[in-house]
């Protein structure tokens, strides 16, 4: 089904502007900044990454149980429990926080989307406009990526509704879209992040590359667009585009000297990890957020937490992943890997915004990718191969050796092979990813059931194919549009 719906997304933004970095959406829009240089137009895609951190669907992921002695706010247990949040779009770290910020970043890309191709730059400027569409073009599908994944279903031809696929300006107060299915929301994202790969250009971006869309970003964003679509094959092609012939240079080492090092410091081994240095980190995002303290929400439970990093193909050796850790609450853990940030409103204030340097893309996402892509297509030594550059990067004690007949012994499975290797690809990129927003994503494409367990003792299930795996569009935008609600 379809819905068609006025809403006003600029006047619901402006009830959330205390939490906006950029005011500019602020302006009616016939009094907005003119966009007539280059410089303008590079400027306000600063504004198009959404601040809005994706991790708190870890909360509802098995990846976390019910931890004692945190902040447990109403929206956190809500999430827990698999119920639409009611606290509206000023919570931060909640659906409704991350839908009206993100398409808040996306207006700012559809601004310089709108004037780009007719602006008049000097002789010899053209390559940089390219540089500055191509950005844009890439921001845009990327927050329609991210938004159709979280209020739509998996990715699949009969998917019913996804999200609204904003690709103007808005100039009148009262705007009509339309919420397009799924599929069609995937074919407009292919569109833009294709066009963009091809303008997009590094050199444009001088000492700060890594927090715009570079190249080896674009490549990333097709790689994960790929696998979730279920084209292994084109998943394939631009995963071997940024790994090249040596993919482990994209896959931070924690068994060299910096991390070894680093690992005494809890403050160092987080700035290490998400260094822009880290060849690993393709592209990194400032997000407001709170998901990052360790007394706030839930967290892995300690039990649970050691089990994961236990379970391995190599028996006796340590898997690095599991330290250094932090204590979160009273009974569970919280692996370190961002810097709790703070920025203050003025240089004399006490109060301001709590942020971390988010991941987006990542060389070992990139890998995995490519792993599971070739296990479904049957090409196993090559699955193999990129399993066995993470471990010679994760293990240590010993020399780490991937092979069939190891998986098929620890999971003591006669299933098919390229069923084997999804196994063991799906624990790595359970244990690499943890607590960085990615668990959601996979338990939706895998139809997985999560389980929770709940103060008395008691526990509650989010079944395989539950509606609610699909988030609530935000009430405001219902009551303000008309626009149906997901299905519960």
């Amino acid at each position: 089904m379809s819905s068609t719906y006025r809403v006003t997304f600029i006047s619901i933004l402006l009830a959330i502007g205390s939490v906006s970095c950029n005011d500019f959406l602020d302006e009616n829009p016939d009094n907005r900044v003119a966009l007539d240089n280059l410089e303008k137009a590079s400027q306000l895609l600063v504004s198009g990454y959404s601040i809005a951190s994706p991790n708190f669907t870890d909360w509802m992921t098995d990846d976390v149980q019910h931890t004692v002695g945190t902040n447990l706010r109403l929206s956190h247990q809500q999430m827990y429990a698999w119920e639409d949040v009611t606290t509206g779009p000023t919570e931060q770290d909640s659906p409704d926080f991350y839908w009206f910020q993100t398409y808040n970043a996306i207006s700012h890309a559809n601004e310089v989307l709108a004037i780009i191709d007719g602006m008049v730059v000097p002789e010899g400027e053209e390559g940089r406009r390219d540089a500055i569409k191509g950005e844009a073009l890439l921001i845009r599908a990327y927050g329609h990526f991210m938004l159709v994944n979280f209020f739509g279903e998996h990715f699949s031809i009969s998917a019913g509704d996804g999200v609204p696929y904003i690709r103007e300006p808005e100039t009148t107060f009262l705007a009509e879209y339309r919420r397009l299915s799924v599929r069609r929301v995937y074919d407009r994202v292919e569109e833009d992040m294709l066009e963009g790969l091809e303008l997009i250009d590094d050199s444009f971006f001088e000492n700060s590359g890594k927090y715009h869309f570079n190249r080896n970003a674009a490549l990333a964003f097709a790689s994960r667009y790929y696998l979730f679509r279920g084209d292994y094959v084109s998943c394939r092609q631009y995963s071997d585009q940024l790994l090249g012939s040596n993919p482990g240079a994209f896959v931070r080492d924690l068994n060299s000297a910096q991390f070894r090092l680093a690992s005494s410091s809890i403050t160092e081994y987080p700035r290490v990890w998400g260094s822009p240095d880290e060849p690993a980190n393709l592209l990194l995002m400032r997000k407001i957020s709170l998901v990052q303290r360790t007394d706030f929400a839930y967290g892995p439970e300690r039990n649970f937490y050691s089990s994961l990093f236990d379970a391995s193909i190599f028996g006796g050796l340590t898997d690095e992943r599991e330290n250094p850790a932090l204590v979160k609450g009273l009974n569970a853990v919280y692996p370190l890997r961002y810097q709790s940030l703070f920025e203050r409103s003025s240089l004399n204030s006490n109060v301001g915004f709590p942020y971390y340097i988010h991941l987006a893309f990542t060389g070992e996402e990139v890998l995995l990718n490519r792993a599971e892509a070739n296990a479904w297509l049957g090409n196993l030594d090559d699955a193999i191969a990129d399993l066995q550059v993470l471990a010679e990067k994760r293990f240590s004690g010993g020399t780490p050796t991937v092979s069939l007949s190891a998986l098929q012994s620890f999971y003591n499975s006669t299933d098919d092979l390229n069923n084997v290797l999804s196994y063991i690809i799906f624990l790595e990129r359970r244990k690499e990813f943890l607590m960085q927003g990615m668990r959601w994503f996979d338990l939706k494409r895998y139809r997985l059931t999560v389980t929770h367990d709940l103060p008395d003792g008691s526990t509650i299930t989010l079944q395989a194919d539950d509606d609610r795996k699909v988030l609530q569009i935000p009430q405001s935008a219902i009551d303000v549009g008309g626009l149906e609600p997901n299905p519960r």
